[in-house]
């Protein structure tokens, strides 16, 4: 995360250093349970995980598509709407940052490690078991292979982190309250007393709901750096070095929070960024050209001509599996996530307007993450087709982390790109989660102005929850003990975003509802007749 959340004067003042108890005991304990449960029972863990799993995606599918899709329009209406030229800031405040640093920020925030895990593999798992009734393997598979992964990462998911950006910018910038916690948003609808005892739930759910997306990204990324430190150095990719590369990640990101926003986060978010652009361009132009920018013009299409079907789609009489497996996982890793990047997407868009920073995040957030996965996705499908590398076969009989690593070494200067992607995993696991932790620190903590930081005890001890998480993972493995744990974890939140968006149009009403009525338009009486 970027150290615009600093000032040059910030440190950690006493208020930073109070922890709230009410808030960091029970969420660290939940952690650690979950922890000791996944280290010492993996085999019971897994099956909970799974029917768990089983039980949220039957029952409760259609409130994650619902949430998905209700979370796109209600962004629209916010940016397109009454109340989209609404500052979100005083009437002398300017734009605090300039739009191309705002929006890779907000990028850079946003993707993680989960980005550069599944950009080459959707796709290929897609083309083997491809949504809506389409045959496996065929050249419509391919076609919807290669856009399926760039719907699960554009339009809705930006538009669930718009959705807490909003109300948190409107709580920072224009009621002036110094807190960063989604609870704090949520005031207009906690306003008596036996409502606000709801806080610390709320705050709690909230840091829940992260653990799980976070631990997604530690279950994807660990095995992926792991992977390709084992390629780099010649030593076989096992449990053993997995938790060497656990231990040099935890010091990396440990260190990175210790040192605190203006120089530790924001160093590592401008390192990958700036990294992870230089090799998107050198596979589009290294990599087939033309294939790739045919196939990413023909995906739109099919994505603007499919897009409302693809939103609420559960197959629900067929029951084949796919919405289970992959939509309603990403629609709620983007929930879990979806807190955090509230707070971090509000904190740096003061001086815009609420339209701005809603076609800003979805805007600027689809289009990295599809040129993304159309790039990457493009040229594992080539390799697929031209039978220059059995995508599907290593995929099925490798793993996820495997499969990449024998993609990158197909590139041009493939022995460089290996020794590059290596390094951009590390940046990229390390951004992820040290922004995790950061916030997890910030929401326990009491009375937090947006110029403090936490105390460094607490953000350490986040960040070491986070990797006992990710202990725990690594021995029970498998993607889908990963899903369930996202899935889980996310479905809590849901009610935490209705909160914030019923918060957030109380607070408009109260402030600029008679304002902003737009009047009905006519002609004066004594106005001439016009023939013309």
């Amino acid at each position: 995360m970027p150290e615009t959340l600093n000032t040059p004067h910030s440190s950690d003042l006493p208020s930073g250093a109070r922890i709230d108890w009410a808030v960091f005991a029970p969420s660290l304990l939940l952690v650690l349970a979950a922890g000791i449960y996944l280290t010492g029972f993996p085999e019971q863990a897994e099956a909970t995980a799974r029917a768990a799993m089983n039980f949220v995606t039957s029952q409760f599918g259609w409130l994650f598509v619902l949430t998905g899709g209700g979370a796109f329009v209600f962004a629209l209406w916010l940016a397109f709407g009454r109340y989209g030229q609404v500052k979100l800031g005083k009437a002398g405040d300017g734009v605090e940052f300039a739009e191309i640093p705002w929006a890779a920020m907000m990028f850079s925030a946003g993707i993680g490690i989960g980005l550069v895990s599944w950009a080459f593999v959707e796709p290929i798992y897609y083309l083997s078991t491809p949504p809506l009734g389409v045959e496996a393997h065929s050249s419509a598979a391919v076609e919807w292979a290669h856009m399926y992964g760039q719907f699960h990462w554009g339009f809705i998911p930006w538009a669930l982190y718009a959705i807490p950006a909003v109300p948190v910018a409107y709580m920072l910038y224009v009621k002036d309250r110094h807190a960063l916690r989604i609870s704090e948003a949520c005031a207009p609808v906690l306003n008596s007393p036996a409502r606000r005892r709801w806080k610390p739930v709320i705050d709690t759910l909230v840091i829940i709901g992260l653990i799980g997306g976070a631990g997604t990204s530690l279950g994807l990324g660990v095995p992926l750096v792991s992977a390709f430190v084992g390629e780099l150095l010649g030593i076989p990719d096992n449990l053993l070095t997995r938790f060497g590369v656990l231990a040099f990640w935890t010091l990396l990101f440990g260190a990175s929070v210790y040192r605190g926003l203006h120089k530790g986060i924001s160093v590592l978010s401008d390192i990958n960024i700036g990294l992870a652009m230089a090799i998107l361009l050198f596979i589009l132009f290294a990599g087939p050209t033309v294939f790739i920018l045919s196939l990413s013009a023909n995906s739109l299409g099919l994505m603007l001509d499919n897009f409302t079907r693809m939103s609420f789609w559960l197959d629900p009489v067929e029951r084949g599996g796919f919405p289970e497996a992959w939509t309603l996982f990403y629609w709620a890793w983007w929930v879990s996530y979806a807190p955090m990047m509230g707070l971090f997407f509000g904190r740096i868009s003061r001086g815009r307007t609420i339209r701005h920073l809603v076609l800003g995040v979805i805007g600027w957030g689809s289009l990295g993450c599809c040129s993304f996965l159309a790039i990457c996705g493009g040229y594992a499908l080539d390799l697929e087709l031209s039978g220059a590398l059995p995508v599907v076969e290593r995929l099925a009989g490798q793993g996820i982390s495997a499969t990449v690593v024998d993609i990158v070494r197909q590139m041009p200067l493939g022995g460089l790109m290996i020794a590059v992607y290596t390094f951009l995993s590390f940046i990229f696991l390390a951004t992820t989660l040290d922004s995790a932790a950061y916030v997890l620190a910030s929401i326990s903590t009491h009375d937090l102005r947006g110029d403090q930081e936490p105390s460094r005890r607490n953000r350490l001890t986040w960040a070491f929850a986070l990797a006992f998480i990710a202990v725990g993972l690594l021995v029970v493995g498998g993607l889908k003990t990963v899903q369930s744990l996202t899935i889980i974890t996310a479905l809590p939140l849901i009610p935490v975003l209705l909160l914030l968006a019923v918060a957030l149009l109380r607070w408009l009403r109260q402030d600029f509802g008679g304002a902003v009525k737009k009047p009905v338009l006519v002609l004066p009486a004594d106005a001439p007749a016009r023939d013309d």
